[in-house]
């Protein structure tokens, strides 16, 4: 069986949403152009971008500190044809509380987390760090507040596309015939931006800022899928590089159809030590028994597939948003307790608020894509975050299954993931198929990503992580070359900043003061270096 192609967001690779969550999976776009070139200089046709400086004030339209500022820096809609659309990007800051140095900019991680929403929610992670820098993030193109893309969620044409399970026939056509409206669907819903989203043009988009902000290299700390934009970052732009540090370490090399079965299988690990956890209380809604209770869950999903909950929004909540709602909230050990509540309140009374916040990623209907401005907070689509997640993703992987592939494969191929996990294979073999029927995407950040000339970087990989494995970490920075430093984080969860006090010392020490902990050098379990 597949995965319903679900409307309700997913949970996605950000490192922070009160603490720390991911995703690997995609949907397709047309291939980009080429690259920008590693220059210092800008070309001529781009130099009205470079010459913009960004204007704060206070943040509008939205629930943020007092002392929290937003801005905005323009960007073209196609670098090939700057002098055509533009784009405007939505930007926050936290100012530096003494002399700054300039600024730090922050990715979340995603691909699709808004980073103004999240540094507005969880900034007190980072305040250690306007000691010296003002601390900037800011909504890539294609999401939050940044000409969002949508797939319709919460409209009748868009629920029809997405939500319609494509497991009703064990026909592989019907899975194809689905597979194409869905794609055209989010076309439709997401306008212009969406043949231009993507890693390769998010990076230009970073150096723009960098100029706008009146820093002559790039000081960056970059979680999960943010450590692919940086790497991205450091090949095109390798003379602006200035420090650079990339936690929970994203794959450059695997396809996603590899990367699939990497996160079913972490996954599957994380949801048996929660199990493992929760039987201890008598209050586990899976029971007290460690051997069961993973059997119980795949009941309780397959369960939910075939009959799903109504919610109180007017829909349902069935067994795949159960699993994608599980899957947000497995990146943390800080939310198992929250977790084990909301599915008790699910089986005990059909309740599916709890479960389903653990998956809300926007709070606005969706609008057609239009012009290329900032759009208010609360008109953010519903379905922003999954749907700017699977367009990056596949405008970032160049392969794209034939149907005679897929329809050869698919007996295979769900056998192979539900072996993986039982719980999240269906999942993660949706969002790999969500690919079919779209452009091919860059082949750039697997075939030329490597072996970048800059000055050095923290690398950092945990080793309990189950969204990106510690050997990610190795691989790249050895993709990466000599430049990159490894900090071997042994404790468990997704990145470590925020979990680690070791890691959060070590990366401070290297932003703030340039200094590097010698690669290979690790950070203890229990938060303590060594």
């Amino acid at each position: 069986m597949l995965a319903r192609l679900s409307s309700r967001p997913a949970f996605r690779r950000c490192a922070f949403t009160g603490v720390l969550t991911l995703a690997l999976f995609g949907a397709g776009l047309p291939a980009l152009g080429a690259p920008a070139t590693a220059g210092d200089r800008p070309r001529p046709e781009l130099s009205r971008f470079y010459r913009q400086k960004v204007k704060w004030a206070a943040c509008k339209d939205m629930d943020a500190p007092k002392d929290l500022q937003c801005g905005k820096v323009t960007v073209p809609l196609d670098y090939a044809k700057p002098g055509g659309g533009t784009l405007d990007l939505a930007l926050a800051r936290y100012r530096a509380t003494g002399k700054s140095r300039g600024s730090v900019l922050l990715n979340f991680g995603g691909p699709g987390g808004a980073g103004v929403s999240e540094l507005a929610s969880d900034g007190k992670e980072f305040m250690d760090l306007t000691n010296g820098y003002d601390v900037v993030t800011f909504d890539p193109r294609g999401i939050g507040q940044s000409s969002p893309v949508s797939c319709g969620a919460g409209t009748d044409q868009g629920s029809a596309a997405v939500d319609e399970d494509v497991t009703a026939s064990t026909d592989p056509k019907v899975v194809l015939k689905q597979l194409r409206k869905a794609a055209e669907i989010c076309a439709k819903y997401s306008g212009p931006v969406l043949p231009h989203i993507g890693t390769v043009n998010a990076s230009r988009d970073l150096d723009v800022m960098r100029q706008a902000l009146g820093d002559k290299k790039l000081n960056y700390l970059g979680f999960s899928y943010g450590t692919r934009l940086g790497a991205v970052y450091a090949a095109q732009f390798p003379k602006k590089v200035g420090r650079l540090v990339l936690d929970g370490v994203d794959t450059l090399t695997e396809p996603l159809s590899e990367q699939g079965i990497a996160g079913a299988e972490g996954q599957q690990t994380a949801l048996e030590d929660f199990l493992n956890w929760c039987v201890q209380d008598i209050a586990c809604p899976f029971g007290t028994d460690a051997r069961s209770a993973p059997d119980r869950v795949v009941q309780l999903v397959r369960s939910l597939d075939q009959d799903p909950v109504r919610t109180d929004y007017g829909d349902t909540f069935s067994g795949q948003d159960l699993v994608g709602s599980i899957s947000q909230a497995l990146y943390s050990q800080q939310l198992w307790p929250t977790l084990e509540r909301a599915i008790a309140s699910l089986v005990e009374d059909g309740d599916t608020r709890a479960i389903m916040a653990f998956s809300s990623g926007g709070s606005g209907l969706p609008r057609l894509g239009g012009g290329g401005g900032i759009v208010d907070a609360q008109d953010v689509p519903l379905d922003n975050l999954p749907a700017a997640l699977t367009a990056v993703n596949c405008a970032d992987d160049p392969d794209r299954p034939t149907a005679e592939q897929i329809t050869k494969n698919l007996a295979g191929l769900r056998a192979e993931y539900e072996q993986a996990s039982p719980v999240f294979g269906h999942y993660r073999l949706t969002e790999v198929l969500m690919c079919y029927g779209r452009p091919k995407g860059t082949a750039y950040i697997r075939d030329d990503v490597k072996n970048v000339h800059v000055s050095k970087m923290l690398l950092v990989g945990t080793r309990g992580d189950p969204a990106t494995p510690y050997r990610w970490t190795v691989e790249t920075a050895q993709r990466l070359g000599s430049s990159a430093v490894v900090l071997d984080n042994k404790g468990e969860g997704h990145t470590g900043y925020a979990s680690s006090k070791c890691v959060h010392t070590k990366v401070n020490d290297f932003l703030l003061y340039g200094s590097l902990p010698p690669s290979g050098s690790s950070c203890g379990a229990d938060a303590s270096g060594d």
